[in-house]
């Protein structure tokens, strides 16, 4: 993983590359916006994210805390910001790439970067914007004798989709919000649904919790207190979940299905390899341009430094906006013209605004 020049590695997967103009690392609220500020550049933009759904730190750590310093919005949560967001972007149509990392970056002999992912999925952009907050927040492996053998639909983590519970035994592991909610919907349609914690206490809405336990009480779903100690499978079809009481005592549990939320944290993952210059781990960036020590790389949010930056989602939108205006000159080869939302006739345009 270096940014010296190289020929595009097909061997990297058998899909072709993504050819694209911008390259959104991160879909947390500022990936978000950036690939808004870049399609009213006209720019397309792809976005990546190391989790299965958009919003990054702000829907996993502040999901339902209010949030009171968002111009124009007295209060709002992480998801309903995220929500709005994403209703903004709609216009532009923005591909995303979910659920992989980026592994690699190198620069081609072109002068573009070609950027590969964990899903074996390869770009070539000529701009990569890098907003992936204190790294890509990745969700928390489960970590027992076998799991590493179980195929790829026996074991998820964290899925926002459930469809396919429909009528699988199903163990939803895990005493967050996620999981509560993971095993409420899953008790409409598996066969059977079992929610294991260490504990009989589960962070979730009250709402929630008052669901959860009419469940419990009817029969719906089944509460195990204990842990995970081992899974049993059969060329990588899981069959049985080992796991532990308080007590020391270990049972057996037949499953078909593993749903784990276990939590995320934050990785930097192979970023600090591309040689990007660093301090103190973040980003070194010029604030006029956002632009790293790469030309073509821009970065924006809390993985940046520069003199007098504040770790504040309203910073990284203002950053957004610079970022995307250098893109534009450096891909048009001349500043852009400053428009304005509410008179352009091209930025109605892209934004789909009717003057009906």
């Amino acid at each position: 993983m270096s940014l010296s020049n190289a020929t595009p590695n097909t061997s990297l997967s058998q899909q072709p590359a993504v050819e694209t103009d911008a390259l959104v690392i991160g879909a947390g609220p500022a990936g978000l916006f950036q690939a808004f500020q870049l399609g009213l550049q006209g720019i397309q933009a792809h976005l990546i994210d190391a989790l299965p759904h958009i919003g990054g730190q702000c829907s996993q750590l502040y999901g339902h805390k209010p949030i009171y310093d968002i111009p124009g919005i007295p209060v709002c949560t992480g998801l309903e910001l995220v929500q709005l967001l994403d209703k903004q972007i709609a216009p532009m149509k923005v591909p995303r790439h979910l659920g992989q990392q980026v592994q690699s970056l190198e620069a081609m002999a072109d002068g573009r970067w070609q950027v590969g992912t964990t899903a074996g999925q390869t770009f070539h952009t000529r701009t990569v914007f890098i907003a992936a907050g204190v790294g890509a927040f990745v969700p928390k492996a489960l970590k027992v004798p076998s799991v590493e053998a179980l195929a790829a639909d026996q074991l998820l983590y964290h899925p926002q989709q459930l469809e396919m519970a429909a009528g699988r035994q199903v163990l939803v592991y895990g005493g967050d919000e996620e999981a509560v909610s993971a095993a409420i919907v899953c008790a409409s349609t598996a066969g059977k649904t079992v929610l294991m914690h260490r504990r009989d206490s589960f962070n979730a809405e009250p709402a929630q919790l008052d669901k959860l336990q009419q469940l419990r009480d009817s029969g719906a779903i089944e509460v195990l207190i204990g842990q995970i100690t081992e899974v049993q499978q059969e060329n990588g079809q899981l069959k049985t979940v080992r796991w532990m009481d308080g007590e020391g005592n270990e049972h057996p549990l037949p499953v078909e299905l593993l749903l784990v939320y276990l939590g995320i944290s934050p990785k930097l993952g192979s970023l600090t390899d591309w040689g990007l210059a660093l301090e103190r781990k973040q980003l070194l960036v010029d604030p006029a341009t956002l632009a790293t020590s790469a030309q073509g790389i821009y970065a924006i949010g809390d993985i940046i430094h520069y003199p007098g930056k504040k770790r504040l989602i309203l910073c990284a939108f203002h950053e957004a906006t610079m970022a995307a205006f250098a893109a534009a000159e450096y891909l048009q080869g001349s500043k852009p013209l400053l428009e304005y939302t509410t008179t352009s006739a091209r930025l109605h345009g892209i934004l789909g605004v009717s003057h009906a």
